[in-house]
């Protein structure tokens, strides 16, 4: 079984280059998916309190036979519970749901840019966390250059991750190079593209590139594996989503090659500037709003 290298935070805390992702993952497919991660060495699980998978992915953990100190364990606060006291709280719903005392990596899971000062006092309750040993690190997510300069000018602790959408399609330079100039790791949310996209007027996706499937071929890997590398190679963290075990344990077969300056340099290249998520500006608590259930 091959061992994950760590990534070292702002704060010290290593967090592991690869982790499995369970965005979308239904409940009862979750367990199956995580235990199979952690078969696989995968050692990082992100989960969110919007996914409503949380209690399954700690009960994975426990009946994976893995150590609880051996995993880390990430996980977000939605909108619906900003504000210092709602965020203090929905960290205690996470926490119960996953059945820990203690959470890795807890961070906020989009700007909210129609309150702000919300957003803020959502961030000073995570600072509160941090500093009573509930959390060993926080960060944010879905946070442009604005976000993420509204936030340092009020923060007393950097975010140590901003969770971002990166693939070969849509890079997101100048976020990932303010969070570089801050020591805040760019963590790629759908890093193998998992959205189709029109490129040159056809309806493709990046598993489809040619470019990538060239470079893909050359090494006798998949698609897949040449993104992941990618990331890799330039300091981004991971964490591609599956459900199948045997995709599970392909994408976390990602540190026996390596991919030459020209190759990453030909990916970059790829980049077409179109989002494929949500546009984090338009974020509302009318439009996207839920309620996150105690239990």
């Amino acid at each position: 079984m091959p061992t994950v290298p760590n990534l070292t935070l702002n704060n010290g805390v290593e967090i592991p280059a690869i982790g499995l992702g369970v965005f979308q993952t239904p409940p009862d497919e979750t367990r199956a998916a995580v235990q199979a991660a952690l078969s696989s060495g995968y050692r990082h699980i992100d989960t969110a309190a919007a996914y409503g998978n949380e209690r399954e992915v700690g009960e994975a953990i426990v009946s994976s036979g893995v150590d609880r100190s051996e995993v880390f364990i990430e996980t977000k606060i939605w909108i619906s519970d900003y504000g210092y006291d709602a965020t203090l709280h929905g960290f205690d719903k996470s926490a119960a749901k996953l059945g820990v005392d203690q959470v890795d990596l807890l961070i906020l899971h989009q700007a909210l840019p129609s309150d702000f000062d919300k957003t803020l006092d959502a961030y000073r309750a995570l600072e509160k966390l941090y500093a009573d040993g509930k959390v060993r690190a926080i960060g944010v997510s879905n946070f442009m250059v604005d976000h993420l300069t509204a936030l340092l000018e009020k923060a007393t602790v950097v975010p140590a991750v901003n969770q971002i959408e990166v693939h070969p399609y849509f890079a997101q330079r100048e976020v990932q190079d303010l969070g570089a100039k801050h020591h805040i790791l760019t963590q790629a949310w759908s890093p193998i593209g998992g959205i189709t996209f029109y490129r040159d007027s056809e309806h493709t996706s990046t598993l489809q590139d040619p470019v990538i499937g060239e470079i893909a071929q050359a090494h006798g890997k998949s698609p897949a594996q040449v993104m992941l590398r990618w990331h890799l190679q330039q300091g981004r963290q991971v964490i591609p989503k599956s459900t199948k075990p045997a995709r599970i344990a392909e994408n976390f077969a990602v540190f026996d090659f390596d991919l030459s300056a020209e190759q990453l340099a030909t990916i970059d290249a790829l980049d077409t500037g179109k989002r494929g998520g949500p546009e984090p500006a338009a974020i509302t608590l009318a439009n996207f709003g839920r309620e996150i259930p105690e239990a």
